[in-house]
């Protein structure tokens, strides 16, 4: 069902993309916008992994050095009849993860520091398990997708809103009227769906890294921990999806901005898998 919803977000957010560059240029507009985001989803597909390893400047980690880490990734990747993807360490000491890479065969697990110091073995081995899940269903490729086509919706809002400013002599009021709505409403639309994507495909790691893992009671305690140590993590806003939690404080109004959903309800959900 979730993949269901996917595919239809994906679709919607499409449509917008192509629905402000029909206000924004009519028919040339709507080709315009196709072109754009075919263009930066081509930078994406091939370069996304290995921006987000750079921005946050992770490492190769070194078997001599991380031995658990190796033989969790190893057995997890097993398990999920995927290829073992290379390990990242990031320096930084507030516990969490990611995972990023355009298919299996070219995945990539990063994790920091501070996770490897406060998880046990069987906590280490479910957060793995959930970040294995996003590189077998193709999740790092799904998000980045998203919030690219998300972004370049935001990037034509922009110009839209330079485009009333500055034409506005020059343009009709309903063209005027439709450049204020595409440059307002468009952008929360396009990043609502964008996070509903995000939160989905959260849901579905976690289910499937239960199944990979065999001990969903272990993610769910490594959530508990992870939940207590979030919100101070320095991120990049337009690569926090990719982390297994939010790397920022989310309470309040922050909270229906959120791309993952709620702990307390991955959690419970993980809890009901395992009884």
């Amino acid at each position: 069902m979730n993949h269901i919803k996917t595919f239809f977000l994906l679709t919607v957010l499409t449509g917008l993309l192509l629905l402000m560059g029909n206000i924004f240029g009519g028919r040339q507009g709507m080709i315009i916008a196709l072109i754009f985001a075919f263009g930066i989803n081509f930078i994406s597909y091939w370069y996304s992994d290995k921006i987000v390893l750079a921005i946050y400047k992770a490492k190769p980690a070194e078997r001599t050095q991380y031995p658990a880490l190796y033989s969790a990734v190893e057995e997890l990747a097993a398990a999920a009849s995927i290829p073992v993807p290379e390990i990242y360490i990031l320096p930084a000491q507030d516990p969490n993860a990611f995972a990023t890479g355009r298919s299996p065969s070219r995945g990539a697990v990063a994790v920091t520091e501070g996770l490897l110091r406060i998880l046990n073995t069987q906590e280490l081995k479910g957060v793995i398990a959930h970040e294995l899940s996003h590189i077998k269903n193709r999740d790092t490729l799904i998000q980045t997708v998203a919030a690219t086509v998300a972004g370049a919706v935001m990037v034509l809002a922009s110009m839209a809103r330079w485009s009333a400013f500055l034409g506005g002599r020059r343009r009709g009021r309903g063209n005027i009227l439709a450049l204020i709505a595409a440059a307002v409403i468009m952008p929360i639309a396009a990043m609502f769906i964008q996070m509903a994507i995000s939160r989905s495909r959260e849901y579905t790691a976690d289910r499937s890294a239960a199944g990979i893992s065999g001990n969903p009671v272990s993610l769910a305690e490594a959530l508990r921990k992870l939940q207590s140590y979030s919100g101070r993590m320095q991120v990049n806003q337009a690569t926090s999806h990719l982390f297994i939690v939010q790397p920022f404080k989310g309470g309040g109004l922050k909270s229906l901005f959120s791309t993952h959903p709620p702990i307390e309800d991955r959690i419970e959900r993980l809890m009901k898998i395992g009884i």
